[in-house]
């Protein structure tokens, strides 16, 4: 999600020369009225099945990751601060990498990028799992372990969103961004609950386990891939020119992006939403289970609702073929999601929160498929991987400051105003995207078409 602040585009001029930066609105690809694509229709394409079913895995692995790091650190520490820290050590390397992802994907083969990164993570996690096990983890190795994931999760994630225009059409972009969003959500409905009881019932060492094969799966079947690569020639098979260096390719992204008032528009957004949410539900939500619902078992339930409905949410999206007024249906479902945000850190049992996160994510699923295709669709591929690696950046980078403040706030005891705070942020941010015009600039590529 994100906004956008004023009409006129940028001054790209710079001191020295740089590629020229195309106007987005001449680059934006012209899209023809699609046909109505079905939902599972993305899978009949084998690299996408394959980064389909790895990531599946892994990201199932990866909620047995969440609960067993936020438990460890609990137990070694019962701080919020403690807590937050980790967490922002993870942030941190992976806001200040976010566009190097992204320029090393215009650059590179997406599918290296993904391939490593899971052998890395799962090679750490590894470690750590060992560490625990064997009862000798300390606050410090987690600390080393949120570095390196922060730092190679830079890489991956704009190579995952940069792959998958790449291996399937984009008629399939809405279903294959449903797809991947839907077994995000799924893993979430199946593995916090799974993950709290495990963490409940023996220990957090077999959940990091869980995690480490779960990446293992995943780098075998991106391996596998025959797509998702770039080619090292030029037209008519020519040597490719030179590529410039790393710091002007990651310039002339930002420039192309900036100079798009509604792409502008959804970063900026994008920041605020996920300053108001990350802190909150990274770090209150923990805090919430254990001093007020009873302990792990409840964090999985809450991780599990909030799935059920980001699930329904993004099988909605993907099913739709378009959304009229797609920026005007955006604003309104960011601010309703502010005022969710609001009314969580005030909820008397685990049953009303539990409704509330079902609300929360229905909203975040369904808008998150539509924005990252309409994303995705408007970019041209040249720019596609530095353009989603600024729009993560947005998200990740609002993260280390969120987490402070969340771990802070929280050991003061102001959990309900924490919460409270940042719904309000969360709403004024979609308040800001209709002072600006953001209802208007943001078009459905298909019903522009229509």
């Amino acid at each position: 999600m994100a906004d956008e602040m004023g009409d006129a585009l940028v001054d790209v001029a710079v001191a020295e020369p740089v590629p020229a930066v195309p106007s987005p609105a001449v680059a934006a690809p012209a899209v023809a009225a699609p046909e109505r694509a079905g939902m599972l229709e993305p899978l009949r394409h084998r690299d996408f099945r394959l980064v389909f079913s790895g990531e599946t895995i892994s990201l199932l692995g990866d909620q047995f990751h969440f609960i067993a790091l936020a438990w460890l650190v609990l137990q070694l520490t019962g701080s919020g601060v403690a807590l937050g820290t980790v967490l922002m050590v993870a942030a941190v390397p992976r806001g200040v990498f976010m566009l190097v992802g992204g320029a090393l994907s215009d650059r590179w083969s997406p599918r290296s990028l993904m391939l490593w990164s899971n052998a890395i993570r799962g090679l750490v996690v590894g470690i750590v799992a060992g560490l625990v096990l064997s009862g000798r983890a300390e606050l410090w190795h987690l600390y080393v372990l949120a570095l390196i994931f922060g730092t190679v999760d830079a890489l991956f994630y704009p190579a995952i969103n940069t792959i998958v225009p790449m291996l399937v059409g984009e008629r399939l972009l809405p279903p294959a961004n449903a797809l991947m969003q839907s077994v995000q959500q799924l893993a979430g409905l199946i593995g916090p609950a799974a993950a709290g009881v495990l963490v409940a019932a023996v220990s957090t060492g077999p959940a990091f386990v869980v995690d480490a094969v779960s990446f293992g799966v995943a780098a075998s079947a991106i391996a596998l891939v025959a797509g998702g690569r770039r080619t090292k020639k030029g037209p008519d098979d020519e040597p490719a020119a030179p590529a410039e260096p790393l710091l002007r390719t990651i310039g002339s992204g930002i420039r192309y992006a900036w100079a798009d008032p509604a792409v502008r528009a959804l970063i900026l957004i994008s920041a605020a939403v996920n300053l108001g949410f990350t802190g909150p539900i990274s770090v209150g939500l923990p805090y919430m289970a254990e001093t007020r619902f009873g302990g792990p078992v409840a964090y999985g339930l809450m991780g599990s609702f909030f799935a059920v409905g980001a699930l329904t949410g993004a099988l909605a999206a993907g099913a739709i073929r378009r959304v009229p007024r797609l920026g005007l249906v955006s604003l309104v479902v960011v601010a309703g999601l502010g005022v969710c945000q609001a009314l969580l850190g005030s909820v008397p049992n685990l049953p009303s929160a539990l409704v509330i996160g079902v609300v929360i994510g229905l909203g975040v699923g369904f808008v998150n498929v539509r924005l990252v295709a309409w994303l995705q669709v408007r970019t041209p591929e040249a720019y596609r991987g530095r353009v989603m690696s600024l729009l993560m950046l947005a998200s990740v980078g609002a993260a280390p400051v969120s987490l402070a403040v969340a771990g802070f706030v929280i050991d003061f005891g102001a959990l309900p105003l924490l919460f409270a705070l940042a719904g309000a942020l969360i709403a004024a941010s979609a308040v800001a995207g209709f002072a600006f015009g953001l209802q208007h600039r943001m078009i459905d590529a298909s019903e522009a078409a229509a």
